[in-house]
């Protein structure tokens, strides 16, 4: 890393600040900036905002640094792996230009302590973060404090950048977002028929089973009650039983033959014994230990020669001594990690992407299952790319993106929102850079398509009927048909008056969380309405629920049928101007991070080309689809 520059090279850098900047540069010295994620684009940006002299700029960011993060987040060096993004990031580009004020946070933007009143501190947000449910609360949490917020996200060549300015342009909301499909359990236990359903099973059934820990339920798969699932669940249940039998026999030289007459040779002869299954797809074929062991030997390759081969595509025989040395490697590491386990419970194993014990397992294993069902193997480079749920992240990319960010800042702090832009970068189109004018909001969205404001509650009084009796009913004017709800759920409606007499603080509503209240009435509804909450002690004389303001809350707009347009197979689609591309949410999101995920496992997720389908995985395997 470069010393920090000395004095006349500072001067002469803030000399050419100011020759581009202009008037500008004032402001942008003084302005305090918020950067939220410090990977990829992350890096990129941080440089970019300390080289052109952003006066105060705070980095938030929960994640570590791991070794896949070198080849592009420049900031990072190996000595920094299993540290804070932010704090790395902070301490590094602090060498660039000491002058800039830098607070980093090591922690989750969801955190309380990130409230509306510190995000309503700064002048401007910028976004460069690699999941859904992040962007959409920093999204809704600028809206709330009428900050302009910059959104961006990369995948491989291709990028985007988007203005949100709260009541003038779409906010990240506004376009509704693609929900991914599960694998159903049967086609990953029973007729898979692409590479990635093999590596499916051998990562998140196969290993977890033999390795990690054992559970009934496999949240991967979709568990919908059809007979067909049904029977197939049952039969899960049944082989993980077996597979945990089997695992007392691990460090034992019988071990890898156990595991693999199970899951090679008896169980594919299950299905093979199912003719219905069978009646127009190709049986799979079992295979033998003893065949596969003698075609593996007259090789003479070891394992370990054959791993570092990680870009060829390995025969059965290959794949077979890998997948016998890892099951021993792998367990070697297990049995070494009981006499350290103090609670009493038994130590597991976590499938880790850049961990090639680990990796050599699952590859092996998805590849001997794939040739069992007449699929493609694929090589370790490819099932790593696939396992570990990223979408290779291009370093150029992250830097275009990051610059893009900046120069649509300019046009913020200048007032300019004329000229603010939504940019893509499309290797594929004729230009690479493309742009479009900002789209106002939409006014059917959930987010920004309501009314909000703040409502000051005392929380030693205040009860959840003084919000509809005082508020809703006699201040705002709505009749008995609406209803109250927050993250969790329904708190009021007509049918539910259990929670009435309760406190905001029963019922979980405490400072900076939100409510919607939804205007069910049937003839003429208002728009959605979004309280935050600010507690405070307010005088005993006065009201314990009191709005910061005067609301006049519009009416839902009706659809004239003139609104609607031609039927597309079967359903209503907007009409889409030519030349159009898609817009924020459709290619350059993380798929399926909606809502919470399992702490150990996520969903397996899909998308529509062919074998090139996401895996979302638990807390560190997060499918990355924008530069982590």
């Amino acid at each position: 890393m470069e010393a920090p520059p000395t004095r006349p090279m500072a001067l002469k850098r803030e000399r050419h600040y100011r020759q581009s900047l202009g008037a500008m540069y004032g402001r942008i010295k003084q302005s305090r900036v918020l950067m939220v994620g410090a990977g990829g684009i992350g890096c990129e940006l941080l440089k970019n905002l300390v080289l052109t002299g952003f006066g105060e700029i705070h980095i938030v960011d929960l994640d570590t640094i791991d070794l896949s993060n070198l080849n592009r987040q420049f900031l990072f060096r190996h000595e920094h792996i299993k540290k804070s993004k932010a704090l790395v990031a902070k301490e590094s580009a602090s060498k660039f230009n000491p002058h800039v004020k830098l607070e980093a946070h090591h922690a989750n933007i969801k955190d309380p302590q990130f409230n509306i009143d510190w995000f309503a501190s700064f002048e401007l947000v910028f976004n460069a973060l690699d999941n859904i449910d992040a962007r959409r609360h920093v999204n809704k949490m600028c809206l709330a404090a009428n900050v302009p917020l910059i959104e961006s996200g990369t995948t491989g060549f291709n990028g985007q950048v988007q203005v949100i300015i709260k009541g003038k342009s779409e906010c990240y909301d506004c376009n509704t977002k693609e929900t991914p499909k599960t694998f159903p359990v049967c086609t990953i236990r029973s007729t898979p028929s692409q590479p990635i359903h093999c590596i499916v099973w051998a990562k998140s059934y196969l290993f977890t089973e033999v390795f990690g820990t054992s559970e009934e339920e496999l949240p991967e798969f979709d568990h919908t009650q059809d007979s067909e699932n049904a029977a197939e669940i049952e039969n899960l249940r049944k082989e993980a039983h077996a597979l945990k039998e089997i695992r007392q026999s691990m460090g034992l030289d019988e071990f890898p033959r156990k595991i693999f007459e199970k899951v090679f040779t008896d169980d594919i002869k299950r299905l093979r014994s199912m003719e219905d299954m069978w009646k127009t797809r190709q049986k799979p074929t079992a295979l033998d230990f003893e065949t596969v062991s003698k075609s593996s030997a007259s090789g003479g390759e070891v394992g370990d020669s054959i791993s570092k081969r990680d870009q060829d595509t390995w025969d059965l025989a290959e794949n077979f001594t890998v997948f016998c040395d890892s099951l021993r490697r792998l367990s070697r590491r297990l049995q070494q990690a009981q006499p350290g386990e103090a609670n009493g419970s038994s130590p597991v194993l976590s499938f880790d992407k850049d961990d090639d014990d680990t990796l050599d397992f699952v590859a092996s294993s998805a590849n001997m299952r794939s040739i069992i069902f007449g699929i493609q193997p694929r090589s370790k480079f490819d099932i790593k790319q696939m396992a570990g749920n990223i979408i290779p992240a291009i370093a150029t990319t992250n830097a275009m993106t990051a610059s893009l960010c900046v120069l649509q800042a300019f046009k913020i702090m200048r007032g300019d929102l004329k000229k603010a832009k939504m940019v893509f970068l499309e290797r594929s189109g004729a230009r690479v850079i493309n742009s479009e004018s900002l789209r106002p909001p939409n006014p059917d969205c959930p987010v920004c398509g309501v009314t909000q404001s703040r409502l000051i509650v005392d929380p030693s009084r205040a009860t959840l009927n003084d919000l509809v009796q005082d508020i809703l009913k006699s201040d705002l004017g709505y009749g008995d048909e609406f209803s109250i709800n927050n993250e969790v759920g329904t708190l009021y409606d007509p049918d539910l008056e259990d929670n009435l007499s309760k406190k905001f603080s029963e019922l979980g509503v405490n400072a900076d969380s939100f409510l919607t209240i939804i205007d069910d009435d049937e003839e003429n509804p208002r728009v959605n309405l979004s309280l935050s909450i600010s507690e405070k002690s307010l005088p005993d004389d006065s009201k314990p629920v009191v709005l910061s303001q005067q609301l006049d809350i519009p009416h839902k707009r009706i659809l004239d049928t003139k609104e609607t347009h031609e039927h597309t197979n079967g359903g209503v689609s907007p009409p889409t101007a030519p030349g159009k591309r898609k817009r924020a949410g459709s290619s350059l999101e993380e798929p399926g991070i909606e809502g919470q995920k399992d702490s150990k496992r996520g969903k397996v997720q899909a998308t529509d080309q062919g074998d090139e389908l996401i895996l979302v995985d638990g807390p560190g395997q997060g499918a990355i689809v924008i530069d982590d």
